[in-house]
């Protein structure tokens, strides 16, 4: 005849397999979320790919203007408002 004790072992084994198989944690829950991880992992590669690439465009419009400015200083005599312009002849 079986013990207390036993019952209460075997009862206990059949809630922890129904847990690995059934439960959070579980293989099948463990699968999912592998499979959303590397969804994820896909979209932010994607997302990066699009950041890097306005970043660079972001600071190609920084220099470029810059140049822009420096040229029209140089050439055309630009000055902003609030700037005073001082030429020193040689």
């Amino acid at each position: 005849m079986l013990r207390p004790l036993h019952l209460v072992l075997i009862a206990l084994l059949l809630v922890l397999q129904g847990q690995l198989w059934f439960g959070r944690g579980s293989i099948p829950d463990v699968m999912r979320l592998r499979q959303t991880l590397k969804e994820q992992k896909q979209q932010n590669a994607a997302a990066q790919l699009a950041n890097d690439r306005l970043s660079a465009e972001l600071h190609d419009l920084k220099d470029g203007l810059e140049m822009v400015e420096e040229r029209a200083r140089s050439e055309i005599g630009m000055v902003k408002p609030n700037e005073v312009f001082v030429q020193i002849a040689k």
